[in-house]
């Protein structure tokens, strides 16, 4: 049997490594089929030699984000396993401290993944970011952060986040109330996360104010919009038109961020996406990047990466056939 050992400064080091009831060990010992254990500040792997090779980069892995203030849970550390699996773990040295903004519960937000972090740096550097990629893997969410962060430091005026109008299967054209409340339902992801970040009695401050707009696309149509940073969600249900048109709202000092799942598209039979269009028209542009995100990035429950992967199979075998 092959066993290696590895130093810990700090007991505190060990305790936030094996997690509650030493969940994130167990998870470690079950991929790569080792056994670890732990004497003071030292850890001891042992196993077939290839076996603890991998569970030692794995843990140093997970160490390495634990020196950069991160906290483990089981998204993180099956993260850092799948890496370490496809031999990127060198990669995972550009993980970890970098922090967005604060929510309103004063809770960091930071880039869970590789994705998560190329598609932060995108739109720093640029000012047009197309961010293409399955559900859960923080498209909107980081995007909003972004926002928020922008709009904190006073580098925009002002947050538009949109979205266009289009049913999942659902009707809402009998709800209730004027129009505003009709297409509240497809907004409510975007309140959500400026909730999240803002607080309710902040975000309703702002929007009374005017610093902050949440609306369909539609309503984007014949305005130049300055000093802002823009969010189009759900980018994958724009028509060609309705993406052209967004897209030269465009004024100065602003930035837009668009966002989409190209495996999503509720349009109806034979209308062609914006989305799918606007990557290709678009690739060559200097000063707009499109980051796709993968099921690795998905950072929801374990089983949507499942969910994801299952999926992706299913589509590539039915154009196969």
């Amino acid at each position: 049997m092959f066993e290696r050992l590895i130093n810990m400064e700090r007991m505190e080091t060990a305790v936030s490594l094996f997690g509650s009831f030493d969940e994130n060990i167990k998870l470690i010992e079950r991929e790569f089929n080792v056994r670890v254990v732990v004497r003071g500040s030292e850890l001891k792997i042992q196993g077939d030699v290839e076996d603890v090779m991998q569970a030692e980069k794995a843990v140093n892995g997970l160490l390495h984000l634990l020196s950069k203030g991160e906290a483990l849970n089981e998204q993180n550390v099956r993260y850092v396993i799948s890496m370490v699996k496809e031999g990127s773990e060198e990669s995972l040295r550009a993980m970890g401290g970098d922090c967005i903004c604060i929510t309103a519960k004063g809770k960091p937000i930071k880039p869970k993944t590789l994705g998560q972090k190329k598609y932060i740096e995108a739109i720093r550097n640029n000012t047009i970011v197309l961010g293409v990629g399955p559900a859960g893997t923080g498209k909107t969410y980081l995007a909003v952060a972004m926002a928020v962060s922008a709009f904190r430091a006073k580098e925009v005026e002002r947050i538009i986040l949109t979205r266009p109008a289009v049913e999942a299967g659902e009707k809402l054209g009998f709800l209730p109330g004027d129009l505003q409340q009709k297409v509240d339902p497809y907004l409510r992801p975007l309140y959500d996360a400026l909730f999240d970040m803002l607080g309710a009695e902040q975000f309703q401050r702002y929007q009374e104010r005017g610093n902050i707009e949440v609306a369909p696309l539609a309503y984007m149509r014949g305005r130049t919009l300055d000093d802002s940073f823009i969010i189009l969600d759900e980018a994958q249900n724009t028509t060609p038109e309705q993406m052209k048109m967004f897209l030269t709202r465009l004024g100065f000092g602003s930035k837009i961020v668009v966002t989409g799942d190209i495996t999503q598209i509720d349009l109806p039979d034979g209308k062609r996406s914006g989305l799918v269009d606007v990557i290709k028209i678009l690739k060559h542009v200097e000063d707009i990047e499109t980051i796709r995100f993968s099921e690795k990035d998905v950072v929801r429950h374990r089983l949507v990466q499942d969910i994801v992967r299952a999926y992706e199979k299913f589509e590539e075998a039915k154009r196969k056939k």
